[in-house]
């Protein structure tokens, strides 16, 4: 009888070229499938509750997958961190109803993104974290942010090769705190987010932290729906999936 199971994995992405399975590279989906084919001596599709692109991190992915099989969530644990490699960690794995989909059932999900603004950068932790030398104006930031909060059109904030039907989100909170001195983590929940929607959005409060933009320039961003208009990308290796919400 196939039966469903949901899976909480933790990842470092440096080495990975994102979630989605690829012919050619490395990836979460593909390394767990893998691991999963030797276990059920089966072809595996686990669905996540979304792509985490190339260098992204996650604490709190969830994903799924059906099998036909007699082992027991206890040893879906044992056996897959005994087959993953160290970067990936299964933290929970449990039996549930056949219709629960990672992906489409997802109510809301949490990234962070950390900053290390000073002026010489860390060599520990250097992968976790972008570092940013100039002197950033955090309460200009937190203005900013005000400004995110809420349902908008992110189009301005939105990565090439998005796979959305709609470019509407609800943000249901956004945050950024002052952590250890030299360390800034922006956190924020939403009902979904557009291909590099976050690393987007950091990009441009780094800009208002840095006096290059305005806060009140920030509803003319959204409202262009012109992603010329909103600041460079940020870099991947500060991101970190956190929670998915069901």
């Amino acid at each position: 009888m196939e039966r469903n199971f949901k899976l909480t994995i933790e990842y470092d992405g440096s080495a990975f070229h994102g979630w989605q399975r690829q012919s050619s590279d490395p990836t979460i989906q593909g390394t767990i499938e893998a691991a999963l084919g030797k276990m059920t001596r089966s072809s595996i599709s686990l669905i996540g509750s979304g792509r985490t692109d190339a260098g992204v991190h996650a604490t709190g992915q969830i994903a799924n997958f059906h099998c036909d099989t007699a082992l027991t969530p206890q040893t879906f644990i044992k056996g897959l961190n005994s087959l993953l490699p160290d970067d990936i960690v299964i933290k929970a794995c449990l039996e549930v109803g056949d219709s629960f989909h990672a992906r489409y059932d997802a109510k809301s999900k949490t990234y962070v993104y950390r900053i290390c603004n000073a002026s010489l950068p860390s060599a520990i932790g250097r992968q976790y974290s972008w570092h940013v030398r100039k002197k950033l104006d955090t309460e200009m930031m937190k203005a900013a942010i005000d400004y995110f909060v809420g349902t908008h059109d992110f189009k301005s904030f939105e990565g090439a090769g998005s796979p959305r039907s709609t470019t509407i989100r609800k943000i249901m909170a956004a945050t950024l705190e002052a952590k250890d001195g030299a360390t800034l983590l922006f956190t924020v929940k939403a009902d979904g987010f557009l291909r590099f929607m976050v690393r987007n959005i950091v990009g441009t409060l780094v800009d208002v932290g840095g006096g290059r933009i305005s806060p009140d320039d920030v509803p003319a961003i959204l409202a262009a729906r012109d992603r010329n208009l909103a600041s460079a990308t940020a870099p991947p290796h500060g991101l970190f999936l956190m929670k998915v919400e069901y």
